[in-house]
């Protein structure tokens, strides 16, 4: 594989992350003892691959089933395609949906629909007015479809990391 990256990576940068994905809350001196290397210099690490935009940003990972008195809400996954495909319609649209706390993921997708979209809420009511403020309000919007989750057999934000000496 051909990885191209805007910073050198090292095994202890990977390393880093590797750990990072796993848990954020690690403190500084159990990341660097897992890490095998000094607190300095994870310290040091963190924060360049912080400045450099590879660690975007950290949070908590919650858990829908605790967070909603155990029924875990509603997850749907939304194929949005515009009436108007310009630049500036696009833009508008996609910022009223980064815009809505019940949207997780908004994706610009081609070829098909213009965006899908992830949204999780706390159940139908709460869907039916995200399709109000979101997409019957909106004259550009032609076509919806949304799909249900029934199960999440899978959820895995971590972004697998390249060898070691492809990074280097």
């Amino acid at each position: 594989m051909n990885y191209s990256f805007i910073m050198n990576l090292d095994a202890t940068d990977l390393r880093l992350l590797a750990l990072l994905q796993d848990d954020a809350s690690l403190t500084n001196q159990a990341l660097a003892d897992r890490a095998g290397t000094s607190p300095a210099t994870a310290l040091r690490r963190v924060r360049r691959l912080e400045e450099g935009g590879v660690i975007e940003r950290r949070v908590a990972l919650l858990n829908p089933q605790a967070l909603w008195a155990g029924h875990g809400g509603l997850t749907a996954l939304v194929e949005i395609t515009l009436d108007r495909q310009g630049a500036e319609h696009l833009e508008a649209f996609e910022a009223r949906a980064v815009a809505d706390a019940a949207v997780q993921q908004v994706w610009r997708v081609s070829p098909g629909p213009d965006f899908v979209l992830v949204a999780h809420v706390e159940g139908m009511p709460a869907y039916q007015a995200l399709v109000q403020r979101l997409f019957t309000q909106d004259a550009n919007v032609r076509n919806v479809k949304a799909f249900f989750s029934v199960k999440r057999a899978k959820f895995e934000p971590r972004l697998p990391l390249p060898p070691a000496s492809a990074a280097g």
